[in-house]
């Protein structure tokens, strides 16, 4: 193997494991959407749609070492199990819109209870973890941005509310179905990389930080590892 070929491979492997996570949540959204739409009211839908969400919430909560997240993820576990044992279902559309506005309203606070006055906004921490670990500066300009992002996340998940429970009123079921399987990761993915850009052209000054750097800062915030 030459040289200039060795490099590529752990690139190539790494983008086909993101293709394939990707690839994974597109399908796991539309068969959500599909069972939403066709099979709101089965149990297979509900323990699918609440299932790996509250293992996930779970998993977390064990690596973050956050027991109350744990222990209250294990207890609506074993309600869903109950539920589905029995196959009794009652009003399941009004719980899956109660589930997205629950999730999104829990991260409205999570990053709005930061810019409280001494407090430090939840994306300059992560900004500061990140550039502190890279040896690159953190300005009072970035300061100042990364305060304001954290409030158009704010403002991001609050309307993600709003406009759910206004399609849900005014919309087919389906619409909403989709907004919540499909648009909603799409828009937040979206929110998320057109940041970025928008950050990349709007202040060049700024040291640079791919994507990816971000989202793993994220993923180790909380843990008790984390600097």
């Amino acid at each position: 193997m030459s040289p200039s070929t060795a490099p590529s491979k752990p690139l190539v492997a790494s983008g086909w494991r993101f293709g394939a996570v990707v690839a994974v949540l597109a399908l796991y959204a539309l068969l959500s959407h599909w069972l939403m739409v066709h099979e709101a009211t089965g149990v297979f839908t509900v323990a699918l749609l609440f299932g790996p969400l509250l293992v996930a919430i779970g998993a977390t909560g064990w690596h973050r070492r956050q027991w109350g997240v744990l222990a209250a993820c294990v207890a609506l576990l074993a309600v869903l199990a109950v539920v589905v044992w029995r196959g009794v279902v009652i009003d399941a559309m009004r719980l899956y819109v109660l589930q997205h506005a629950a999730i999104h309203l829990v991260l409205a606070w999570g990053f709005g209870i930061t810019l409280r006055a001494g407090s430090t906004p939840l994306i300059s921490l992560l900004a500061q973890q990140v550039h502190g670990r890279l040896g690159q500066p953190f300005t009072p300009a970035q300061a100042r941005y990364t305060r304001a992002l954290t409030r158009l996340w704010v403002l991001f998940f609050v309307g993600m509310v709003v406009l759910s429970l206004l399609l849900y009123v005014a919309t087919p079921w389906a619409v909403w179905s989709f907004f919540c399987t499909v648009l909603t990761p799409l828009a937040a993915v979206a929110f998320f990389l057109g940041e970025h850009v928008w950050r990349r052209w709007r202040h060049p000054e700024f040291p640079r930080v791919t994507p990816r750097v971000a989202f793993e800062a994220w993923q180790r915030h909380g843990r008790p590892d984390t600097p």
